[in-house]
């Protein structure tokens, strides 16, 4: 499965974990993917898609 919402993008972001002596180690935030059935061109496919634009009713649910 894709990392990637297929309605808005928002992918993974990377970064550091910073310890309390300031080490610095590699670390990625992953958002919070759902994968639901919508409507995409008239037929349904089940997608990836994070749960703000689920939330936000941004996309249109297949039945």
């Amino acid at each position: 499965m894709s990392k990637k919402c297929f309605v808005c993008g928002k992918g993974t972001t990377t970064g550091h974990n910073v310890s309390h002596s300031n080490i610095k180690t590699k670390r990625t935030w992953v958002p919070n993917l759902q994968r639901v059935k919508i409507l995409v061109d008239g037929t349904p496919r089940k997608v990836p898609v994070c749960t703000r634009c689920l939330k936000g009713g941004k996309i249109k649910r297949a039945v």
